[in-house]
């Protein structure tokens, strides 16, 4: 059913916290659709945020901007809502949001404690149950699509084991920008593990049973003094992380920050061992401090037949069948695709699309998704804390 303001012709995008990202989700919702406008945005920099954006070349000229979201709201109705705050208030905009009962695009992690994992299952129970887009893009991918179509075929037998990696070639992110204060990330498992765990689940159709986790931090500490800018340190011309050396080694500096300072957050490595309800078990492991060719993100699902395997970084998907000398490769037109996260991206803003304009109800990447991930992730990090097996399953009421 076509919404009331979709009638009029114009799909009216609200937005809590513009940041980078959800800037650059818009700008793919604006290429697919120029009916899409965004009419309001509320960001503690709202005015900031309005004169980078006339800098920019954008008419503002209908766009209200403000300070508070709850105002924001206020003035309503919207087609749909994104929340691209920082982590920390995912759930706190959401729960607002959900409130009103309009569709919602909401970053991932959907939320960093219990607490709020909790309060936001709760708040959607209340709530008219509007769609919900989590930022999953993997999930959507070609790849991942692909791989899912080739498993619910049987071509390999049933999934009995499943190896998953990610080396992040750009880690210095979560050291050298507001990233790297782990009391707003709550650590890698919510931040990275997140996307590719929702993934590997998508693909298993079944549900965790149990986890175990370890994490180590071994690269970006130190003893340099808390609060320090790579501009200011006197080792800039020698550290391998200084902005200019990461130039001249070809890659791009994200933030201002030294990474081997004494409040730098965030482990730089960690693995998960998953038990899922037939016995089965994943293992999955991230490193943040591996850099150019050394990259990798991606799985293997070995059945008693044969293994599906793929990997991000490259264009192609192998099944090997494990009684013949028969080795299948798929390769994917990755130029196909404007978006990030290997045409994910394109497929969840066109899905928030169809959603808004009432062309569908239903989310490729529900509520119920994030939900699920972040419980799994919070049962991963309470793991590497206390060496201990969790039970994947909410605390009780």
């Amino acid at each position: 059913m076509m919404s009331k303001l979709g009638e009029l012709g114009m799909t009216r995008v609200a937005v809590i916290g513009y940041g980078l990202q959800i800037k650059r989700l818009l700008g793919i919702m604006k290429q697919q659709d120029d009916s899409c406008a965004i009419v309001a945005i509320a960001d503690i920099r709202s005015e900031a945020i309005r004169s980078e954006m006339i800098a920019e070349g954008a008419d503002v000229s209908g766009i209200q901007f403000y300070a508070d979201a709850d105002e924001m709201l206020e003035h309503g109705p919207y087609d749909g809502v994104c929340i691209g705050t920082r982590c920390s208030l995912h759930t706190e905009m959401a729960v607002k949001v959900l409130a009103k009962g309009w569709p919602l695009y909401v970053e991932k992690p959907i939320a960093t404690t219990m607490d709020d994992l909790i309060r936001l299952r709760d708040a959607y129970e209340r709530s008219a149950k509007p769609p919900v887009v989590v930022s999953f893009p993997l999930r959507v991918t070609p790849h991942v699509q692909l791989v899912k179509s080739i498993i619910d075929s049987g071509k390999i037998g049933t999934v009995e084991h499943v190896q998953a990696v990610n080396n992040v070639t750009y880690g210095g992110v979560y050291y050298h920008y507001w990233y790297r204060d782990e009391q707003e990330t709550q650590g890698m498992f919510l931040q990275k593990a997140t996307h590719d765990l929702d993934y590997i689940g998508y693909v298993l159709g079944t549900n965790p049973r149990q986890v175990c986790a370890m994490t180590s931090k071994r690269i970006f500490k130190g003893n340099k003094p808390a609060g320090l800018k790579c501009k200011d340190c006197e080792d800039q011309d020698t550290c391998q992380e200084s902005p200019q050396n990461l130039r001249k080694a070809g890659e791009v500096p994200i933030g201002d920050y030294c990474c081997f300072a004494v409040d730098t957050g965030n482990e730089d490595s960690g693995s998960v061992i998953i038990q899922y309800e037939s016995g089965m078990h994943v293992n999955y492991s991230q490193n943040f401090f591996v850099r150019k060719k050394a990259g990798a993100r991606g799985a293997r699902f070995m059945g008693y037949k044969g293994t599906v395997e793929f990997d991000w970084h490259s264009s192609d998907v192998k099944v090997y069948m494990h009684h013949t000398p028969i080795v299948e490769t798929h390769s994917i037109d990755l130029a196909a695709f404007s978006g990030g996260h290997g045409g994910g991206d394109d497929a969840l803003i066109g899905n928030f699309i169809d959603i808004m304009k009432g062309r569908t109800a239903d989310s490729i990447s529900p509520l119920d998704s994030g939900l699920l991930s972040a419980l799994i992730c919070l049962k991963a990090k309470a793991s590497a804390e206390t060496g201990s097996f969790q039970a994947v399953r909410w605390p009780d009421r």
